[in-house]
């Protein structure tokens, strides 16, 4: 089949998340970076499927020299049914300086003048369909929580 061209992907909005978070823990200067942990507290998830986020996750951070922070967050879900779902999110949050130490202080800042997406995966032994996609997020950071909507990529 030479000549054929691949199919082009499209996004479709699947579900949106929102996660409350604990109080940033600063672990200074590893061997990895500068590394920052997040706990996730709880919060929800609307959409493809509706359930509620568990605490005990966290987002392991590292904040790269130029002040972009390389998103890792883990986390699990529960969806309605009670099945357990596990969402990893890896991604950027990049800015300007004065822009990004606001967001560190909580403040108000207008998503649009800063970079924050992720690659969302997801397991879950009772929805399989949604590990046979990968799914992209828009995301926007508030004082105490994340938000975002996740794209399946088509």
């Amino acid at each position: 089949m030479t000549g054929v061209q691949p199919p082009v992907p499209a996004l479709e909005p699947a579900f949106q998340v929102e996660v409350e978070l604990g109080p940033l823990e600063d672990h200074g200067r590893t061997r990895a970076g500068h590394r920052r942990v997040v706990p996730i507290l709880g919060g929800t998830i609307r959409g493809a499927f509706d359930g509620t986020i568990l605490p005990g996750g966290a987002d392991w951070q590292l904040v790269r020299d130029d002040g972009s922070i390389e998103i890792d967050g883990r986390y699990t879900g529960r969806s309605a049914d009670g099945s357990l779902v596990y969402l990893h999110a890896v991604g950027v949050r990049s800015g300007s300086p004065d822009v990004l130490e606001a967001l560190l202080r909580g403040e108000d800042v207008d998503p649009r003048s800063y970079y924050f997406r992720t690659a969302v995966t997801i397991e879950s032994s009772s929805r399989p369909e949604f590990e046979r996609s990968l799914y992209v997020a828009s995301c926007i950071r508030d004082a105490n929580r994340v938000r975002y909507v996740a794209y399946r990529v088509t």
